[in-house]
């Protein structure tokens, strides 16, 4: 028999009960075992299916949510580092903030703006040299054929991937500690030949192919349109 405090107890507020899982489960699995082995509780089979559902809508909510959550969050990054790249008022102070600010907002481990040139003798060039490691000028065709990792094609505008056997000349000596990048083309305007800006990581996850590039579409059409205007 149940003790009569804690009887008195459930009889005045059943709905605690009902409101513990861990409770109604022990009941229900009691209530099975009472009704024996040739009997199958269809109620009880019914729960389990409905709390296992449950469960799962559960965890798609709390999905969601986290995704949302981070999707705002990249959104807002994405917006500082857009306000600290139009600040600069001269073309070398906005190179350098690629590597400054932007780069510390957006987490990134190295920045690289390539620009094509027909020009053999453009790396002697000291205002190119000037403006540091930030900047590579590079042959014709460059841009294109690393994007598509050396493979025929126009390639996508935006690419996240992991570091490819390109990656080895293009980084130099931080070869060896990159470990994936996101590659923007830029389109530089008429009658200039395209550009790309690369953002590289030592981690291996933050630039995915699975992952989404609206943000840094984004980020990259506000880049080449201030580009346009430097150059111009």
């Amino acid at each position: 028999m149940i003790e009569p405090d804690l009887r008195d107890r459930i009889l005045a507020e059943p709905e605690r009960l009902l409101e513990d899982r861990d409770v109604m489960n022990a009941l229900v699995a009691a209530n099975e075992r009472a009704l024996g082995d040739n009997i199958v509780d269809l109620r009880g089979i019914a729960m389990q299916r409905l709390e296992t559902r449950l469960d799962r809508l559960e965890d798609t909510h709390r999905s969601v949510i986290a995704a949302a959550y981070e999707n705002l969050a990249g959104t807002n990054q994405i917006h500082r580092a857009i306000l600290q790249l139009l600040e600069p008022t001269n073309f070398e102070a906005f190179i350098a903030n690629l590597t400054g600010e932007v780069a510390q907002t957006l987490r990134v481990d190295l920045v690289r703006l390539v620009l094509e040139t027909v020009q053999e003798d453009s790396d002697s060039d000291p205002t190119l040299r000037r403006l540091g490691e930030v900047l590579r000028i590079a042959p014709r065709g460059f841009v294109t054929n690393y994007l598509t990792n050396g493979r025929n094609g126009a390639g996508r505008p935006v690419v996240l991937r992991a570091v490819t056997g390109l990656a080895g000349a293009f980084y130099a000596e931080r070869a060896d500690t990159i470990r994936s990048e996101a590659l923007m083309k830029l389109d530089l305007g008429p009658g200039r030949l395209p550009g790309m800006l690369v953002f590289a990581s030592e981690d291996t996850n933050q630039f995915k192919s699975t992952h989404g590039t609206d943000l840094l579409a984004f980020f990259a059409g506000i880049f080449e349109r201030t580009m346009r205007r430097w150059l111009a």
